[in-house]
């Protein structure tokens, strides 16, 4: 049985750079910029701020709503500022999270229990079984970084800040992010996992990547 304790949505950082850079091999944005848009919505966790700022999710009462962003309150305010890598990447990002959330983990985990890989239903609550899904990524990780022939400079390289301002991160403190984030991956080691094989992962990334990229060239013509 799995020990359950809080794992770190952060893991799921390498899910969030197999789709940027998959998408980036059609729009051909700033590799850095792009890639460091792409995870910094996750800067709020590491600054002790909640999430439902940096990923413009509605504060309902919907347990099953809560980690969805709301994309059409990002472009409200960012559509204009597309064309900067930064903004592109964080809006990947908040639309990766949108089709994770939304479409993909409910497949596994429902209101009041949780499928394993071996075909096993648990009767979990949500948040219990959120622990089973966090604890799958840091297998993922690896597995991820070697499927997708990661560069991981961006973590171990000095960081050039994007000129840009947000009003939902600080960004001069995305150094914070980016060096949590290098140890997290240096950390990540070969283990069980109990939700997802890397097989549903990379088919989640294949889908995700056309269905931004898609949404991407159409948003491009308009600028």
């Amino acid at each position: 049985m799995l020990s359950l304790h809080r794992g770190d949505k952060m893991a799921s950082v390498m899910i969030h750079l197999a789709v940027a850079k998959e998408i980036n091999k059609t729009i051909h944005q700033t590799e850095k910029d792009f890639l460091l848009g792409a995870i910094a919505p996750d800067l709020s966790k590491q600054i002790g701020q909640t999430k439902e700022r940096s990923h413009f999710i509605d504060m309902i009462d919907d347990p099953n709503q809560k980690d969805i962003p709301n994309l059409n309150r990002f472009l409200q305010k960012y559509q204009s500022k597309l064309d900067h890598p930064f903004i592109l990447g964080y809006y990947v990002h908040l639309y990766t999270d949108y089709l994770w959330f939304k479409y993909f983990v409910p497949e596994f985990q429902h209101e009041k229990s949780i499928t394993l890989l071996n075909g096993e239903t648990l009767p979990l609550s949500r948040e219990e079984g959120f622990k089973y899904i966090y604890n799958d990524y840091t297998d993922l990780n690896i597995k991820l970084l070697d499927a997708y022939h990661m560069d991981l400079s961006l973590f171990y390289e000095p960081l050039s800040l994007p000129e840009i301002e947000m009003d939902e991160i600080p960004i001069d403190q995305l150094s914070i992010l980016v060096d949590k984030m290098g140890v997290i991956i240096q950390n990540s080691k070969q283990q069980k996992n109990y939700v997802f094989n890397l097989g549903q992962v990379k088919q989640f990334i294949k889908t995700t990547t056309e269905m931004i990229t898609s949404d991407i060239l159409e948003k491009q013509k308009k600028l």
